[in-house]
């Protein structure tokens, strides 16, 4: 398969990063004039703009003035990080996309790697899996790691572990991705689930160049995503695992049954309040549990059926409007 890149896009979704943005935007501009030049002809750097309250749009406004490389996607509202990133693929004019997070972790200078990948084989998605992640706790790690086997033992796509969303697409496979109109997407899982041939390849990241993480591992942003986001709508293993949990109570609860009628006929004492009062309690949570995962599953579909979109884009800037 001949490639080429005539244009290639970086999609960026930031939100409160003043002390990041400029740096960020240089090492982008380096890779570009040192490493890439030659093996791209032209490139854009689409940041989207989550509503930021700090000074991040404006000194993003600063710099395009020397850049003409800068557009700015301005959300209406906060929308969140997966929304975003495909609002950035939806205004890229690329041959390829790259799209990465905006806190200097994932190291700009492993785009040429992606590029020469690209360039040089027949996939159209290049992944990158961390092979170290400094600047984290063996807390984060672990749970990490944890989220990542629960995710491939019950998810109905291959995700693999350590593979993140730093990654480069094909223009075609930009295009099917932004097909699709799910709410609360999961950007990593829907890559994976479009096909394709994908290629990996390996770094180290780096710690966050400076601020802090709006992603705490044990932070409401990050376990509502997992559950709403990945583990709903890619696995139907919870509906599976309640019907299987109703299913062993009934069994028992049968057999309790027969233990009851036996010991009433044979005039044998029956258990006390506190057996009963125990078997009430299990069963309730056994309930309540299953009630909840149901009530997961129905917020999604009640999400699809209103037919929101994903985001608004209140402005933009540096394209040809």
């Amino acid at each position: 398969m001949n490639k080429e890149i005539k244009v290639l896009s970086v999609v960026l979704s930031f939100y409160n990063e003043e002390n990041v943005i400029e740096e960020l935007v240089n090492r982008l501009e380096n890779v570009f004039k040192k490493d890439l030049k030659g093996v791209v002809s032209d490139h854009e750097l689409i940041l989207v703009n989550d509503a930021s309250t700090d000074k991040s749009k404006e000194i993003l406004i600063r710099l395009s003035k020397n850049n003409k490389s800068i557009k700015i996607v301005n959300m209406s509202r906060n929308f969140g990080v997966s929304p975003c990133v495909l609002a950035g693929m939806a205004f890229s004019s690329g041959d390829a996309v790259v799209y990465m997070d905006a806190d200097l972790q994932d190291p700009p200078e492993v785009i040429p790697e992606m590029v020469k990948v690209w360039l040089n084989g027949d996939a159209d998605i290049v992944d990158t899996r961390r092979v170290s992640r400094a600047g984290e706790s063996k807390i984060k790690l672990l749970i990490t790691k944890i989220g990542y086997l629960t995710l491939n033992k019950v998810s109905s796509v291959n995700i693999e572990p350590e593979v993140g969303d730093f990654k480069l697409l094909s223009r075609r496979a930009v295009n099917e991705l932004i097909k699709l109109k799910e709410k609360k997407p999961f950007t990593r899982g829907l890559v994976r689930w479009i096909g394709f041939k994908q290629e990996t390849i390996y770094y180290n990241r780096d710690a966050r160049y400076a601020g802090e993480t709006k992603f705490k591992v044990y932070g409401r942003k990050v376990i509502s995503n997992f559950l709403d986001s990945a583990l709903i709508s890619f696995s139907s293993i919870p509906l599976k695992v309640s019907l299987f949990i109703g299913f062993l109570v009934s069994a028992g609860a049968f057999c309790f049954l027969i233990v009851i009628f036996i010991m009433k006929f044979l005039q044998l004492s029956l258990p006390g309040w506190s057996a009963i009062m125990a078997t009430i309690l299990m069963l309730g949570g056994i309930q309540l549990l299953t009630i909840g995962m149901l009530g997961l599953y129905i917020n999604s579909i009640f999400l699809e059926t209103k037919g929101r979109p994903n985001y608004i884009v209140e402005s933009t800037h540096g394209f040809n409007e």
